[in-house]
């Protein structure tokens, strides 16, 4: 019997018992939502709207990071009946309350950065995420009565991030998302018999979920399967492979962009090598063979993503014809499909099993498609949505005769495989008439090997149009004229590039699904244009423009200070800085070398050559594996607590404050000698006793990789004493002198699997047996990991050592003082909580 609406999905929830449904990655931890828990979280979200007086048909505005807690809030305004209005997290905060005021919402959700620029709006009550728990415990989470819901009834409504005019709102109803749902439903059956063998399906998702392709990718179709959704805050390359293998991802979705991305990053991962060439040696060859043989070619690169991946799936826009034939050549399936949000995200969609080249799929069971006198793409069926919100009015959407005019290009072959053209406003009419499609002039650019992105335009010319290419080179010394002139070689005469132009900064302003805005770079150029002489050909000194989210911007948005000296900053703001310049550049940055960058201009130097090579220390994660868990616990009962006790006698006094402490946590101590990890060891419940310990990464690695000036058998000595240390204490490297970022995500993915860390944060072993400063990296390291931190301090160990008795003490003579555990609020200043550390170890 077919579902009436979308509530009934969410009762399924409670059945599916351990199944992890979403999986929130922020900063360096990783947080779990099981199905049970995304139903029971949606069901007190309901009773919370109801307490707050919202009916049946009232709005809620979503206004946050992708996360567990925001899907729970629209599945909460699913059981109550509410029309969600899911808002993009970078949308400005007058866009926000413009939308906020125009619906009449009565509730937002988001975080809490964001909706404090809704508290102005009159009646709008807010619901930060960071509350959740405290506002939803004094609900039941038992399944909640829903009131009477039909196909007709709204669901939300999703509004266009416009910058001028009244936004306008797509209003889609329960039946709009059944009818793309059920098809795909259906589909899946025959396969799920086999899904069994490689249950769980992880889905990486880094669509957002404001956007209906990212929530159809990330809320509807995963549960079909009993799948988990991976959302992460970072778009940066080599961090989304890493997560790919760390949480062995089955399927990424993804924006063109973010896969193009990813492929240069492989591509630079060979050329580090020197292998770039055999790479597309071996990519040439691939296009012959079939997929297994493929798999088997391309086998590191399986290996280094994970054997449980296997598609890549682009939405938000045409995906670039080599960039899926790249990923198709490899072994690995690329599936996109076509939508819009006025059909419910999907129209046609390939099959993951029998993708037809450059295709954008076969138009889905339950709507009709069909191409125009022009080529425009018309659609018919139960996805297109019900109508426009605007200004409180609802407008039709389709034709009277139920079709809807796309505005999109397309093209049908005999097989009934949809090829997407372009949008028809983009068509480029050329003086002598022709209709030029920059997206084939784009796929030509694209296709050259120094061109990272680019944009087509028109140009005004004699009342018509010519083509205008906008570049973005890999590197500044490329000749644009000889890539233009390669492309034009692939083109008919009529539809040759007659300008270039060669943006200067380092990427283009971009819409939240990292599409080129077309307009703001037309007008730039159209102003430089206007503004300076121009001539067909190449602009040997384009004017300089601002771009939102330049270098300087994001500079001295971190720093609150002018950009122009980075010699400056703290290592805090270092990281800061650097995960915020690859996240909107979308790419990885080597760490030692950002850490002696000293200007913005060295900065810029670096993306235009960004570097394969992320840090020289090692992380081995082999160590949290079994047998090495094991052989480590052996060893610490057996040999390393019964020489603490019997050689060294340590007092403990403190301990009972962690009697009920939940692990993992953080333990910051004084650092005195090498033996430090056995007496914290000792005075740590045994709960908390799996415990990954942070050693001063510049002498890890001198002991993993000796100077060779150094004797043969102090070199011998080094790296035995390395080999035993790292797995039976497992210790990972923290660098002093930057290129830490690293180490703080191995910290937070061995706190994910319950491991308490250890953290020396003085940086070195005490030359005279006092507490030397703490380093600041402490502090964002404990804003990050988000653990309740214990801080000790070990007393009469300096003594021992310097009486030579090498750890044989009387009872007493050492003791271990375990304070109370400490808690920050998120967000709370690294700075402060390093001297907050400081101060409570030091008063132990």
């Amino acid at each position: 019997m077919p579902r009436e609406s979308l509530a009934s999905y969410i009762e399924d929830f409670r059945l599916y018992k351990r199944d992890v449904a979403f999986m929130d990655r922020k900063g360096y931890r990783t947080v779990r939502w099981t199905y049970p828990q995304i139903a029971q979280t949606a069901a007190q979200v309901a009773r919370e709207l109801e307490r707050l007086g919202v009916e049946k048909g009232d709005r809620v505005v979503l206004w946050g990071e992708d996360c567990g807690q925001w899907v729970a809030a629209f599945f909460g305004c699913v059981l109550r009946g509410a029309v969600a209005v899911p808002l993009d997290k970078v949308a400005s905060p007058e866009f926000a309350r413009r939308i906020a005021q125009q619906v009449q919402a009565r509730v937002a959700f988001g975080s809490r950065e964001q909706l404090q620029h809704l508290k102005p709006a009159a009646g709008v009550t807010v619901i930060p995420f960071e509350d959740f728990h405290s506002t939803l415990e004094a609900h039941p989470s038992s399944s909640y009565p829903t009131p009477s819901l039909s196909r007709s009834d709204v669901l939300e409504i999703l509004f266009t991030s416009g910058a001028t005019g009244d936004p306008k709102g797509v209003v889609l109803t329960h039946g709009n998302v059944l009818s793309n749902l059920a098809p795909l439903e259906k589909g899946m059956g025959r396969y799920l018999k086999y899904e069994r063998l490689v249950h769980p399906i992880r889905f990486l998702n880094l669509v957002p979920l404001s956007h209906v392709f990212g929530q159809f990718m990330g809320m509807f179709v995963p549960q079909l399967l009993r799948g988990s959704v991976l959302f992460s805050e970072t778009l940066n390359p080599a961090e989304v492979l890493r997560t790919i293998r760390r949480e062995r991802v089955s399927v990424l979705v993804a924006v063109p962009r973010l896969l193009d991305s990813l492929k240069d990053r492989i591509e630079r991962d060979y050329e580090a090598r020197g292998e770039l060439q055999k790479l597309r040696a071996d990519l040439e060859v691939a296009a012959g063979l079939k997929f297994r043989n493929r798999w088997v070619r391309f086998r590191r690169i399986h290996w280094q993503l994970g054997w449980k991946f296997w598609a890549v799936v682009s939405g938000g826009a045409a995906l670039d014809s080599a960039t899926e034939e790249f990923w198709r050549r490899l072994g690995f399936v690329a599936v996109q499909g076509y939508g819009m949000t006025e059909t419910t995200s999907l129209i046609s969609l390939n099959h993951p099993f029998g993708v037809e080249r450059g295709s954008i799929g076969k138009v889905l069971p339950g709507r009709e498609m069909k191409l125009d006198e022009n080529g425009e793409i018309l659609v018919r069926g139960d996805s297109i949505a019900t109508a426009y919100w605007q200004n409180g009015e609802m407008k039709p959407v389709a034709a009277q005769d139920g079709w809807l005019h796309t505005g999109d290009l397309g093209a049908i072959d005999e097989h009934g495989n949809l090829f997407f053209k372009g949008r028809r406003k983009n068509v480029i009419v050329t003086p002598e008439g022709m209709n030029v499609h920059p997206q084939d002039l784009e796929n030509a650019l694209r296709a050259q090997p120094g061109v990272r992105d680019c944009v087509v335009l028109p140009l005004p010319r004699g009342g018509n149009a010519v083509p205008g290419a906008v570049l973005l080179l890999r590197e500044s010394n490329l000749d644009p004229a000889a890539i233009v002139a390669k492309a034009n070689a692939s083109l008919a005469e009529f539809q040759h590039i007659r300008q270039w132009f060669v943006w200067p900064q380092e990427d283009f302003p971009r819409t939240a699904t990292h599409k080129p805005r077309t307009n703001a770079i037309l007008q730039l150029v159209e102003a430089q244009l206007h503004g300076a002489p121009v001539r067909d050909g190449y602009e040997e000194n384009p004017a300089a423009v601002g771009q939102t989210g330049s270098v300087a911007e994001i500079v001295a948005q971190i720093t609150q200070r002018p950009a122009a000296d980075l010699s400056g900053l703290t290592s805090i703001e270092r990281v800061e800085l650097m995960s915020a310049v690859e996240d909107r550049f979308q790419v990885d940055l080597n760490e030692s070398k950002f850490t002696a960058a000293t200007t913005v201009a060295d900065l810029e130097e670096m993306l235009r050559m960004p570097s394969a090579e992320q840090t020289d220390f090692f992380y081995p994660r082999w160590v949290q594996r079994w047998p090495v868990t094991w052989i480590r616990r052996v060893v610490y009962y057996l040999v390393t607590w019964p020489a603490t006790q019997l050689l060294s006698m340590p007092r403990i006094t403190g301990g009972e404050r962690l009697r009920g402490v939940r692990g993992p946590v953080l333990v910051v101590c004084n650092h005195v000698t090498y033996l430090d990890i056995g007496f914290v060891l000792a005075a740590l419940p045994h709960h908390l006793r799996n415990l990954a310990v942070a050693m001063e990464g510049e002498r890890a690695q001198r002991m993993r990789r000796p100077p060779k000036d150094w004797r043969w058998w102090e070199r011998v000595a080094a790296r035995v004493s390395y080999w035993l240390m790292t797995p039976l204490f497992h210790v990972f490297p923290l660098p002093q002198r930057g290129g830490f970022r690293e180490s703080f995500r191995f910290a937070g993915d061995a706190a994910d699997q319950g491991y308490s860390v250890l953290v020396f944060p003085e940086g070195l072993r005490t030359p005279d047996g006092k507490l030397w400063p703490f380093r600041s990296g402490i502090g964002l390291l404990a804003s990050s990991l988000g653990l309740p931190i214990v801080p000790m301090h070990i007393h009469g160990l300096w003594e021992v050592k310097l009486s030579g008795r090498r750890g044989f003490a009387r009872w007493g003579a050492i003791q271990v003082n375990v304070g109370e555990p400490l808690r920050f609020a998120p967000g709370a200043d690294a700075a402060a909580i390093t001297r907050t550390l400081e101060a409570a170890v030091r008063s132990l």
